[in-house]
């Protein structure tokens, strides 16, 4: 998977699914993505928090992009936005110090920074998989789509690769069959939690699930999933 802001439930489902979960940091930088962006709840409706980059070459891998000068003062705002937004949520007060504990840490590489959040995001989740990072991965880093995923599986001696539902017009079941490869994707169950009064808003990013459910609501939501 790409390394992503704040990702929403669906992504750590996968990652609490599978024995190891690769995250690419050697692929391009995709923009409108969810890379360095997600959405949370604002009055009611979703809003965009955004970690602003640095002018570069769209062609720059992820790991070699870098958060904008501005972000002394834009960090800042996000977390007033946050605190704004979920100060009366029940569990605010047991997830905003990890919030902010990611947002004010001292990097500015984009693949770190995000790296970071996802283990503390997942730390708390209380999810074992471990994390590992596609570039330390022995094969060919020239190969795209398919072809480069089922070289990391072979390169970690993998028999089933996992993959959200939105794979099924990306990947051939029967091009990882002849390589003696399981491929399955995993979907999301339909589910809602209250966020105030507000009509429910799915797919929003971790930060919303965390703040409205305890832990218990957590670990099942994180099993809350069809495999097919």
């Amino acid at each position: 998977m790409q390394p992503y802001l704040f990702p929403y439930i669906g992504y750590f489902q996968l990652m609490n699914a599978v024995n190891e979960f690769v995250i690419y940091d050697n692929i391009e930088y995709t923009k409108k993505g969810w890379i360095n962006r997600n959405r949370i709840l604002v009055n009611g409706k979703d809003a965009y928090i955004t970690l602003p980059l640095k002018k570069d070459s769209d062609y720059l891998e992820i790991k070699d992009r870098h958060l904008a000068d501005t972000w002394l003062s834009e960090r800042k705002k996000i977390l007033n936005k946050i605190v704004e937004s979920y100060r009366k949520s029940p569990y605010f007060d047991s997830i905003y110090p990890i919030i902010e504990k990611i947002i004010l840490w001292e990097e500015t590489n984009l693949f770190k920074f995000i790296l970071n959040s996802l283990n503390l995001v997942k730390e708390y989740l209380e999810i074992r998989t471990p994390l590992v990072i596609s570039s330390t991965i022995s094969i060919d880093h020239k190969f795209k789509a398919e072809k480069k995923v089922i070289a990391i599986c072979q390169a970690r001696k993998a028999n089933v690769y996992l993959n959200p539902i939105g794979g099924l017009e990306l990947y051939n079941k029967e091009n990882f069959k002849d390589v003696g490869i399981d491929l399955h994707f995993i979907k999301t169950n339909d589910f809602e939690y209250k966020q105030f009064d507000n009509d429910f808003i799915p797919f929003l990013s971790i930060i919303d699930v965390m703040m409205f459910n305890s832990k218990d609501e957590l670990s099942n939501m994180l099993k809350s999933y069809t495999i097919v």
